[in-house]
């Protein structure tokens, strides 16, 4: 018998394709579409939110039988501050360039629907190590979707990766640059994001029909 059951699995592979947290449930679309403009920067995003949804889904487990209810909102609340507090101090104390860049998105991890949305409908109910595969599937997701975005807008808008020229130099055209290619500027625009989030939608709809609404 493996590691884990089918069912608990599930919790980790579904949230990478046919129920992913940004292209199906539409949600923390917002730093999807904000700090993808940069591979280095969708990483770390995806890193952080790992840590608060996988660290915060146990917590949250683990306090469900003494949590009020009618206060429950509030402490899912001062549990990700916490949790996001940690993951900013971490961030400018190893990587405060990054931390600069990220600025205010990090802070912005408190108010991500995903976490929130896992904290109240599955971590209230199920045990910590399921809450925690859940909290590790959704992140996952998460950041399958981050990093494909970020991929293709720092190399089509940019011409490198995590910061290393990729296709050439642009000034001395080398590389491609040589044979007329252009860097596309509008690929670094928060509009081209969401662009390419809706292929990828797109994509996934054409390879299973049953995500396609009626």
């Amino acid at each position: 018998m493996g590691l884990l059951s089918k069912k608990d699995a599930a919790l980790i592979t579904d949230p990478l394709a046919d129920n992913n947290p940004i292209t199906i449930q539409v949600l923390g679309i917002c730093s999807a579409l904000a700090i993808t403009a940069e591979l280095k920067a969708s990483i770390v995003m995806s890193i952080s939110v790992l840590f608060v949804l996988g660290v915060g889904n146990v917590v949250i487990s683990l306090m469900r039988n003494i949590i009020p209810s009618k206060i429950r909102i509030i402490v899912q609340l001062i549990v990700v501050a916490t949790l996001v507090i940690i993951v900013d101090q971490v961030l400018k104390a190893f990587a405060y360039d990054l931390s600069k860049t990220l600025s205010v998105f990090i802070g912005l991890i408190i108010t991500n629907c995903i976490i929130m949305g896992r904290f109240e409908a599955f971590a209230l109910g199920n045990g910590p190590w399921r809450s925690f595969l859940d909290g590790i599937g959704n992140a996952l997701g998460y950041a399958v979707i981050l990093i494909i975005v970020g991929f293709f807008r720092e190399l089509l808008g940019s011409g490198t990766l995590l910061g290393f020229k990729v296709l050439g130099d642009p000034i001395e055209k080398t590389g491609l640059y040589g044979f007329g290619y252009e860097n596309n500027g509008f690929m670094l625009l928060s509009p081209m994001a969401l662009i390419v989030v809706g292929i990828i939608i797109w994509v996934q709809r054409t390879r299973n029909k049953a995500l396609i609404e009626d």
